[in-house]
């Protein structure tokens, strides 16, 4: 399974989204969100949760539990 920075930039990039307008959706600088895909730092759950729900995927994908994205539809 991937790490949370790994599916962070393939569903940013997957969904055509520039880093620029992710950053600014979290409300944060786009350095710091370069250091979220770098796996230099992490969001904090209030982050995730912007995450999940901006690209439609379950936390549980986000983080790298599981390869389902689908696992919060059941």
């Amino acid at each position: 399974m991937a790490a949370f920075h790994e599916r962070l930039r393939t569903l940013r990039i997957e969904n055509k989204v520039m880093a620029k307008d992710v950053a600014a959706l979290l409300g944060i600088t786009y350095r710091n969100y370069q250091h979220y895909e770098n796996g230099k730092v992490e969001p904090n759950i209030s982050g995730l949760i912007t995450l999940a729900n901006f690209f439609d995927v379950s936390l549980d994908y986000l983080i790298g539990r599981t390869d389902n994205p689908d696992s919060h539809k059941s």
